[in-house]
């Protein structure tokens, strides 16, 4: 009964939320546009579809994605599993390799599981004739977001400031976009902004604050959040590296 209770008052929370959005867009059809629309039952049907399907996923959330994240996050970082057995015993940031790799794989996977990235690696696969394959380009975003990731927990567990990565990685972009191929620089922009989105950050974002509350001396506010800018900047680099290592190899194939 709980469950449900809770399941109800989200979905009244998210007929809430979406009122506006339809609004606009009824208010726009009926008084703008002045066109009745085409399909009205159809509409109708896939407005509640939306309503419950936000709702089940958002209790989703509360009932397994965070909870499972933090707890990954306190198992990994728990003394027993890490091997330190004595009071005096020195934690270093490589005590936690396993951390660096459950992140990389929560990145991958998160990434590719993407409803967003794969609806634009779809439509850039169409436009561009099959020049941009789709696996490729999911693959590309994966693995920048499963290094991002993995780079994110070794900054909660080393406790170094979060500016030092976003700078140096925007540099890098920016170089990077004086040298793409032009046709790929927008997807790359995209691809940063697809590859955070229903999947990705929920679980991203309970493992960075499961880490700051398992690692001494980290503060929840300060270094539990952030995981997601790495997510969003590492995939741009890696997408225009892609598209640049595929230019150098037909390069030399010519």
């Amino acid at each position: 009964m709980t469950v449900l209770s809770n399941l109800l008052g989200v979905l009244a929370q998210t007929v809430l939320d979406v009122l506006p959005i339809a609004g606009i867009l009824f208010g726009f059809q009926f008084l703008v546009l002045r066109r009745p629309l085409h399909n009205p039952r159809q509409v109708i049907t896939g407005f509640i579809f939306v309503l419950l399907g936000l709702a089940f996923f958002l209790e989703g959330l509360d009932l397994a994605l965070f909870p499972l994240g933090e707890l990954m996050a306190s198992q990994l970082t728990d003394p027993d599993f890490l091997g330190i057995t004595g009071e005096h015993d020195v934690v270093q940031w490589h005590h936690y390799f396993w951390v660096y790799l459950f992140a990389a794989a929560i990145g991958f996977s998160t990434a590719i599981a993407e409803p967003s990235l794969i609806a634009v690696a779809i439509k850039a696969n169409q436009v561009s004739g099959g020049a941009i394959s789709e696996w490729g380009l999911r693959i590309a975003v994966a693995i920048g977001v499963a290094f991002g990731i993995a780079l994110g927990s070794y900054r909660i567990v080393s406790g170094t400031p979060l500016h030092w990565y976003i700078i140096t990685g925007y540099l890098v972009v920016i170089a990077q976009t004086f040298f793409a191929p032009k046709a790929i620089i927008p997807l790359a922009y995209d691809s940063g902004g697809v590859s955070t989105s229903t999947v990705t950050v929920p679980l991203v974002a309970a493992l960075g604050l499961g880490l700051s509350n398992n690692i001494p001396g980290r503060n929840p506010l300060l270094d539990g959040f952030g995981l997601i800018a790495f997510a969003c900047l590492f995939p741009i680099i890696a997408v225009m590296g892609y598209a640049q290592l595929g230019e150098w190899r037909n390069r030399n194939k010519r």
